[in-house]
């Protein structure tokens, strides 16, 4: 079976419409949705898009997802970043069940698929973290293969004989530009979707009524952060989602 992943969409349309183009997504089985899927510029789009899909969408809570939902309903903000509560307003009462029945992790032929770990959607675990670490967060888990995402920076490793994947991030991607995913089959495929981030980010400018869309789109979708950039961040001591 082949399976896509796309995880940490977070509402850029653009990103995830190339992503979608893509031969060999359009041919998938399986296009499981990894989580954190809405939180950014273009949530309700980006949530009617992936509806579209049908069946062949296999979805997992991401804490974005999670957090989006309480915050759409109280007007509360959990996460400290200003296009996180515009976010949660643009959703409609009719989306917020959907997000409310996200599971925590998914198994599909032998894979466990998760947002962050099996255990909690908001743990931080990284390509070098020490053995011991992953030992903790699998504990329990009798898939051979992980796939997680979360940290937004695709990676593959071996933890104590399991295989331990992540695709990086769609719509909001540490290291390089572009739109990054993961193709299963035969082995795993860490892909990267490369789009015109420049036509991008006007096409987020003229369709997200957010009042910082251009600054948002540039930091994020044409100049994002790189991998050791995100790495000394999330060794930090206020490390702890993302």
């Amino acid at each position: 079976m082949k399976v896509a992943v796309l995880s940490d969409i977070h509402g850029v349309l653009p990103a995830l419409e190339a992503v979608l183009a893509e031969p060999d997504v359009a041919a998938a089985d399986r296009i499981v949705l990894l989580g954190d899927l809405l939180a950014g510029p273009m949530p309700v789009e980006t949530l009617e898009r992936l509806s579209a899909l049908g069946d062949r969408a296999v979805w997992v809570r991401g804490n974005a997802d999670r957090e989006l939902a309480a915050s759409a309903r109280t007007g509360e903000s959990v996460v400290p970043d200003p296009i996180f509560p515009w976010a949660a307003r643009q959703l409609r009462p009719a989306d917020l069940p959907l997000l409310d029945a996200l599971p925590l992790t998914v198994s599909l032929d032998g894979v466990l698929f998760c947002h962050a770990t099996p255990r909690d959607d908001t743990e931080i675990v990284l390509v070098d973290s020490p053995l011991a670490r992953w030992a903790e967060v699998l504990d329990g888990v009798a898939e051979p293969t992980i796939v997680c995402g979360h940290t937004h920076m695709p990676y593959v490793r071996l933890a104590d004989r399991r295989l331990v994947v992540n695709p990086g991030s769609v719509g909001m991607p540490y290291g390089t530009r572009g739109a990054h995913w993961a193709l299963l089959g035969d082995g795993v495929q860490l892909r990267r979707t490369e789009y015109d981030a420049e036509a991008a980010c006007r096409f987020l400018a003229a369709h997200c009524a957010y009042p910082d869309i251009e600054e948002w789109a540039d930091f994020f979708v044409r100049h994002p952060a790189s991998d050791a950039e995100a790495l000394r961040e999330f060794s930090g001591p206020a490390a702890s989602s993302t």
